[in-house]
């Protein structure tokens, strides 16, 4: 059984997926009241069940867009927390985002290598890495082939890693987790707070040598929000003026080679971390339109043209990439590591090898049975992050066929409250991982001077519920299950006249694997079924924004410190919306 696990399963998550703090410490009055999961009626219906705040996420969804769209125009910063309480608490009825535990970080770094520091949305910048042992290249592991090396494309962890490192915004992020300028030197906002122009520095060149100007940024913004580019965070530009879904021809230009201006149209207290996010970075035009018309394609070999501290020169795919010091960056003075050797990996058991054989010098996954041993180990780091570890459900799937919006809920909250998150925290994890109950991880900030949510008891659901009374939430699940039709056997699991049964999507680790088996077990407790499925990195990203999937993991490291980061990124027309809120099909629209 699961509890047996334990003994081999000392664990810590390894997770690759995409990513200034405010102030504050208090709780808002609005947040929701604690949970305490008192027991439900064996009668109730799945209508009643699902509670004042659903909203059906297939053919209702356009309530939470507008409410994302009210939010990012709000003038009013108490009332826009409250909204965006109100919107996650719509985001959360459904149940198609499953939160696990609230992330951190781990990774190992010889002692000989100093320097490299993480933001807290997972980007880890290697630009002013030092080594004492007097080498000159630093080998490392991210993960293994990345999705896309085009900053406007890039939707993960590994990619924003490497586009950090290659790329440079106007703004960026120092080791003390503080944005700074970058290519700028600073802008100007008008008195309405709409109005930004952003001073260039003197100077500034691409890796090939040529300028690089305000056009360039001018460019790059208007590219990625096109529709023919299909960037997953177009809706980041939401905010500008000029934006809209069709055309979006936001107001942007370069009012002369250092000077860049653009209008928004509200107010945003995160603007210099969107400066600093790579689907801000520039890209230069002519390389781009030299590969063709499919996006991306540009960046596809080593070689193109990039504007930060250092430069792709060499790609042999699925094994390795060579980065090489830019000579024309900014501050290449400051740059001592000349070159970066990447291996490209997603088999941590070979990665961790490979480290101790002294083949590269930092790694950025552990194998699950290696972390209880290195916990007392001075190169072995836990860091901070700030976002959620979670599990979601393609709301569209033939899993819940026949069924209504309602039960379909009620079949997911069943599911949701069985899995044994303290079990997943102290035997996979064991590096001091919440158990989540809400999808807004701890200690975010919510625009307004205040944290967002920082008492674990508040959320959607007992995330402990399973330890505190495990034969009462067996039985809550059931309740939820009957009320959406299914019924069951004398032994409390489901009968063959109702099964379930469904597929679990997961990239190759032990970590990822860990948790599914966990709660693939936790599930078959009351006779669900759940088979799991791994994937390559690329394939498994690709299957999940195309809607090709029944449940699977994700994660999610917040790009900026603010609510909306994690909210905005489920409306409709998002490219990171994989639960396919919204999505009615044509036929069935018609």
């Amino acid at each position: 059984m699961k509890k047996i696990l334990a003994i081999v399963l000392a664990a810590a998550l390894i997770f690759t997926l995409a990513s200034c703090g405010k102030g504050g410490t208090e709780e808002p009055a609005t947040t929701a009241a604690p949970v305490t999961d008192a027991p439900i009626s064996a009668d109730a219906t799945a209508e009643e069940l699902v509670g004042a705040d659903y909203v059906d996420p297939v053919k209702g969804w356009d309530k939470y867009n507008e409410l994302i769209s009210q939010i990012k125009s709000s003038t009013d910063y108490a009332e826009r927390v409250q909204l965006m309480h109100d919107a996650e608490d719509i985001l959360m009825s459904n149940f198609c985002v499953i939160p696990i535990y609230y992330y951190n970080d781990i990774y190992l770094q010889k002692d000989y290598v100093d320097g490299i520091y993480s933001s807290l949305f997972g980007t880890k910048f290697f630009m002013y890495t030092t080594m004492s042992n007097g080498a000159t290249t630093l080998k490392l592991n991210l993960a293994s082939e990345p999705d896309h090396l085009d900053p406007a494309l890039n939707s993960s962890v590994d990619g924003a890693c490497l586009a950090a490192n290659s790329f440079s915004g106007l703004y960026t992020y120092n080791a003390e987790g503080k944005t700074e300028p970058a290519c700028a030197t600073g802008y100007e906002v008008s008195e309405d707070g709409l109005t930004y122009t952003v001073k260039l520095r003197e100077g500034l060149k691409w890796s090939d040598g040529s300028d690089l100007t305000a056009e360039d940024f001018a460019y790059s913004w208007k590219r990625a929000v096109a529709p023919e580019t299909a960037a997953d965070y177009a809706y980041m530009f939401a905010g500008f003026e000029g934006y809209d879904e069709e055309t979006n021809d936001i107001n942007v230009e370069a009012v002369d080679a250092t000077t860049l201006k653009f209008v928004l149209t509200a107010p945003c207290a995160y603007m210099e971390d969107l400066m600093a996010f790579p689907t801000f970075f520039p890209v230069k035009k002519e390389a781009v339109e030299a590969g063709g018309d499919e996006p991306g394609a540009w960046a596809n070999e080593a070689g193109f043209v990039s504007n930060g501290a250092y430069v792709c020169t060499g790609w042999n795919h699925e094994t390795s990439m060579t980065y090489e010091k830019n000579p024309n960056w900014y501050d290449a003075d400051k740059v001592t590591v000349e070159k970066l050797e990447f291996m490209l990996s997603a088999d941590d058991t070979a990665i961790y090898a490979a480290y101790n054989a002294g083949n590269i010098d930092f790694a950025d996954t552990v194998p699950t049975d290696e972390v209880k041993n290195l916990l007392d180990n001075p190169e072995f780091k836990i860091i901070d992050n700030l976002g959620t570890y979670y599990a979601a459900f393609n709301c569209k799937s033939d899993l819940f066929a026949g069924k209504t919006p309602a039960e379909a809920a009620c079949m997911r909250k069943a599911l949701c409250i069985l899995i044994d998150r303290d079990y997943i925290t102290e035997n996979i994890g064991q590096t001091g991982q919440v158990a989540a109950n809400s999808y807004i991880p701890l200690g975010m900030a919510d625009g307004n001077g205040g944290v967002f949510k920082s008492d674990k008891t508040v959320g959607y659901f007992d995330a402990e519920g399973t330890n505190k009374d495990h034969a009462a939430t067996l039985e809550t699940a059931r309740t939820l299950l009957k009320a959406a039709g299914y019924k069951f056997g004398d032994d409390g699991k489901l009968s063959a006249e109702t099964p379930i049964s469904l597929k679990y999507l997961t990239n190759e680790s032990t970590g990822h694997v860990a948790i599914a088996e966990a709660m693939q077990q936790d599930f078959a407790e009351i006779g669900v079924e759940m088979n799991i499925q791994t994937m390559d990195w690329n394939v498994f990203l690709d299957e999940r924004k195309q809607g090709n999937f029944d449940f699977a993991r994700e994660g999610w490291l917040a790009d900026f410190n603010d609510p909306i980061n994690m909210l905005e990124m489920w409306i409709t027309n998002s490219g990171n919306n994989d639960c396919q809120f919204g999505r009615v099909d044509t036929e069935a629209a018609e």
